[in-house]
């Protein structure tokens, strides 16, 4: 049901000049300069009236475009026009909210031709706690935490997954790789837990190109990266719950998800199969071993049709977006540290542009934080 939404936090005043900015932005980039005016005094008035506004169809999708545009940890950004928004702020129900996710996996999976996609669900109510989705991304692995200290699965969502069982998640079946639950969280309501069909979650199994027992150490990685735990914000309006996603560049899942010391750490499982010495890091086994886990994910996503980018290819198509940018009358913002690939960063050009700025530009998307950190403990039990 429609109705009217305003930043909690923020103050007429603010609304008032962030509207009118975006809009100045939307009207001149679209080319429509002459409806400017009349927009904003309608907007303008809609505000003083009712304390916020609603955005058009096109506000909103142009707004989450440029929201990518201006994300400087995104080196991706050359394809920011070709993001499909699907606006599904309709949507009043955590079961319809489900249904919509579910949708949103299925359509940008497409099979494995990766389509970057967003859903953009209402935003917050005036003084009200917007709709949350407490997991970090639509598809991510459990994290179980034995009685040694030690973990299996995830080490980065031990604090989720555990959460997640207060709230009355039985487990998965206790591999390194058991999909959680989705958890969504309407104003002023309690979570609910929503079991994703297996059937909608595509995984490429590992292998590698040169070596057959690669494949006996049973990792795989899923296809869809949908980030659903950051705030959109478009002309001072903010959607708690937007989830979005583009697909993966290797280095994602095989220097950080796999490769990092605190998440899957398999740099010495790899070295040790490869009969690398470990004794030393003169040796430089990490970076060999970090090398033939990443040729084992581009691969293995090669393999089974799977969409995917290396790091050399993404930082040329990052320094296009730059030029493309530059024709258009722009500068690009960007977190050099977030931009450089994790792996041969030296051998990629972006590492040697230094004239990048971190710079805030809006719309953008910006963290939160995470939804079980506010909720009482006597709140954590089973809801479904």
């Amino acid at each position: 049901m429609r109705g009217y939404y305003q930043i909690p936090s923020g103050d007429l005043q603010e609304l008032l000049l962030d509207s009118g900015s975006y809009l100045h932005l939307f009207h001149h980039e679209r080319g429509r300069v002459e409806a400017s005016a009349a927009r904003l005094s309608e907007v303008q008035a809609e505000i003083e009236r009712t304390g916020t506004y609603w955005q058009t169809d096109d506000e909103l999708a142009y707004g989450a475009q440029v929201a990518w545009r201006n994300s400087t940890r995104c080196i991706g950004r050359l394809h920011w026009q070709s993001l499909t928004v699907r606006d599904m702020r309709h949507l009043s129900t955590a079961e319809e909210i489900f249904d919509a996710l579910i949708e949103h996996i299925q359509v940008a999976t497409n099979g494995g031709k990766i389509r970057s996609t967003i859903t953009v669900f209402a935003p917050a109510a005036p003084g009200q706690p917007g709709i949350r989705i407490w997991n970090p991304q639509l598809i991510r692995y459990a994290g179980y935490r034995q009685p040694d200290g030690s973990i299996v699965g995830d080490p980065l969502h031990v604090e989720l997954t555990e959460a997640l069982r207060r709230l009355g998640w039985q487990g998965g079946a206790g591999t390194p790789f058991d999909v959680l639950p989705l958890v969504i969280q309407l104003p002023n309501q309690l979570p609910r837990l929503f079991e994703l069909p297996q059937e909608v979650v595509l995984e490429v199994p590992l292998s590698h190109p040169d070596y057959p027992w690669f494949t006996k150490l049973g990792l795989k990685w899923h296809a869809l990266p949908v980030i659903s735990n950051m705030r959109l914000e478009i002309g001072g309006i903010c959607y708690t719950a937007a989830p979005f996603n583009g697909w993966y560049m290797g280095t994602e899942i095989g220097a950080r998800n796999l490769g990092d010391v605190a998440r899957y750490n398999l740099l010495p499982v790899v070295a040790e199969h490869l009969g690398l010495d470990i004794r030393s890091e003169r040796t430089l086994w990490k970076d060999r071993a970090l090398v033939e886990l990443n040729v084992a994910v581009l691969s293995s996503f090669a393999k089974h049709g799977v969409t995917i980018v290396d790091h050399h290819t993404a930082s040329r198509q990052f320094l296009r977006h730059e030029e493309l940018e530059k024709q258009a009358g722009r500068t690009v913002p960007a977190h050099w540290v977030w931009i450089v690939p994790p792996l041969s960063g030296s051998a990629t050009p972006v590492f040697h542009k230094t004239h990048y700025k971190n710079t805030i530009l809006k719309p953008n998307f910006f963290y939160q934080q995470a939804p079980w950190r506010d909720l009482p403990q006597r709140q954590l039990r089973w809801l479904g």
